[in-house]
């Protein structure tokens, strides 16, 4: 092969791969974002039940076009406990079927068309106002970039089948035995786990397959041993990961090779009942007005042996996954130690998917506004007691520690998703979010220090007197239910909450100003001692803190700068 031809072969392979891996990027990512309400609500319905789950499974991943950011995800939600093995193996099988949607979209004979989308793609991204018509146009761009790089692959493997020596190599795999079989298999496991996707390698088989340098049965062989190759990602993700999330990656792997194994053992009855299915003569040939051959009708031969082998395994492996829950719970044991987790649910590898991201850490602030009225209710009843639970008074200053370093972990989680091209809205829902997370830790803040003034009080033989006690009685409930109203907000996403409850903020600034007035007034009677009047009037103003700080969470859920 001489060096202009092996320069042009490699520049418009890789260059073809590129582009069709950025269009595979861009349709995933404009997916994602188009039906970011619906992927919400698809994660939130898994339960236990197997079939509800498979279901999902297939459907997220057709949405965001990967099997294996599907994969991560669920390791992810394993990972930090909101997703138990069961439903994650039912979700697993969902997502095996789901990617298989890759080979029927290339099936469609548009790939002439590549161009031309790819273009009116690119000129509505750039000039789209809206959210949603940018990233429906990067919908059609990526589709376009996935056609347009696949024409380029299939012109560059022409070049092959026009070098002698060069095809010879290919011959090597051919998957006319059970050895052959599998060498092909261990090919495309090894090209897979090397390009990351197996929708590419998937890409290249097609583009292989479709210049008649390798057979339909070596094309299908080496599609086998892309569904194993794919599950080096969640393999990956799993390292460092915790014990279910193990359990979980490993089972895609499990899942897939078993499949592989049946599959090669009846490999000769299997690519003929895929034939019979798609109802083609993959040997066809046809010839292009340059004179080239090709075989066209590989391509869909090559879809439907993914998808049926895929189907296949999941009606296989469907009835079994409660025994394989127990197996890889044999597999891999529960730690002796007990494994540290962070303190919230949130998981780095969930930033693949920046719209289940952001309502992850939305749900963690909703978790944190929670404590926050615990802490309030505690507080009241440690006040008003004349011996304290020592025990509540330490969970509550223990929550208060624990919620500090929630607020460090969603800062964290939301920085880095911000760092990372998202969506308008996800980076304003962001922003957002970064601002009550240091309002709901301050509010924490100033209700451990309204425990601490009691406490203080009480070490030096000092109380609130039965009225002062009545008056922060009535001035912490009145903040609590001010508070829930907002925290209620949040969960609803309540835009009109600073006007409804402005009447309530009010109050609560009246009713301070009234107790230090009264407090003010008492100490003419010379009654009051310095440290009691340092406790009151530290109290007034940690309660009208916590006040402000709720009355700026209001204001961030309506958007309010």
């Amino acid at each position: 092969m001489d060096g202009s031809a092996l320069i042009k072969l490699t520049f418009e392979l890789v260059g073809g791969l590129g582009i069709f891996l950025l269009g595979m990027k861009n349709m995933s990512e404009g997916m994602q974002t188009v039906a970011g309400s619906s992927l919400r609500k698809l994660i939130n319905s898994v339960t236990t039940n197997r079939f509800l789950a498979t279901t999902v499974g297939v459907i997220v991943t057709c949405l965001v076009q990967s099997s294996s950011i599907t994969t991560v995800m669920v390791v992810g939600f394993v990972n930090s406990g909101l997703m138990e093995l069961s439903q994650a193996i039912g979700v697993i099988l969902g997502a095996n079927i789901g990617t298989t949607i890759t080979g029927w979209i290339l099936v469609l004979k548009i790939g002439k068309y590549g161009l031309p989308l790819l273009g009116f793609g690119a000129f509505g991204y750039l000039f789209s106002k809206g959210d949603r018509w940018r990233y429906l146009s990067m919908v059609f761009l990526g589709i376009g970039m996935v056609f347009f790089g696949l024409e380029l692959m299939k012109d560059a493997c022409a070049i092959i089948k026009e070098t002698p020596d060069f095809e010879v190599w290919f011959q090597r795999f051919q998957a006319d035995n059970y050895f052959g079989v599998l060498q092909c298999a261990l090919a495309g496991c090894i090209l897979t786990m090397l390009v990351q996707s197996s929708s590419a390698t998937l890409g290249i088989t097609i583009s292989l397959a479709f210049q008649g340098i390798i057979s339909y049965e070596t094309a299908a062989a080496l599609v086998l041993g892309e569904n194993i190759g794919t599950t080096i990602t969640a393999i990956l993700a799993s390292l460092g990961a915790t014990t279910g999330a193990k359990r979980a990656a490993y089972f895609h792997a499990i899942f897939n090779i078993l499949g592989v194994l049946w599959i090669t053992a009846i490999f000769g009855w299997y690519i003929g009942i895929v034939q019979s299915v798609v109802n083609v003569d993959v040997a066809q040939m046809v010839i292009t007005a340059d004179g080239k051959s090709t075989f066209p009708n590989t391509t869909p031969a090559i879809a439907a042996t993914h998808t049926i082998f895929n189907v296949a395994n999941t009606i296989l492996f469907l009835p079994f996954v409660p025994a394989f829950a127990r197996f890889l719970t044999w597999l891999v044991p529960p730690k002796k130690t007990v494994e540290k987790r962070q303190l919230t649910d949130l998981d780095i590898r969930i930033l693949e998917t920046p719209t289940l991201a952001i309502e992850q850490s939305r749900r963690e602030l909703e978790r944190m506004g929670e404590s926050c009225a615990e802490m309030l209710g505690w507080l009241d009843t440690l006040l008003k007691e004349d011996d304290p639970d020592r025990s509540m008074g330490d969970n509550l200053q223990r929550t208060e520690k624990e919620l500090d370093t929630v607020h460090d972990e969603v800062v964290a989680f939301v920085t880095n998703l911000l760092s990372t091209n998202v969506p308008h809205s996800i980076a304003d829902e962001g922003r957002r979010q970064l601002r009550m997370a240091d309002e709901y830790e301050s509010v924490s803040d100033y209700i451990a220090n309204l425990d601490t003034f009691d406490r203080k009080l009480r070490r030096d033989d000092h109380r609130f007197s039965a009225e002062q006690r009545a008056g922060l009685a009535k001035l912490n409930q009145q903040v609590a239910d001010y508070l829930a109203r907002v925290n209620q907000a949040l969960l609803n996403d309540n835009r009109n909450i600073v006007v409804e409850t402005d009447a309530t903020s009010q109050r609560i600034k009246a009713q301070v100003k009234q107790l230090r007035r009264q407090h003010l007034q008492d100490i003419s009677g010379g009654e009051i001692t310095p440290q009691l009047t340092v406790a009151v009037l530290a109290a007034l103003n940690a309660y009208m803190r916590v006040r402000d700080h709720i009355s700026n969470i209001a204001e961030a859920i309506t958007g309010e700068k």
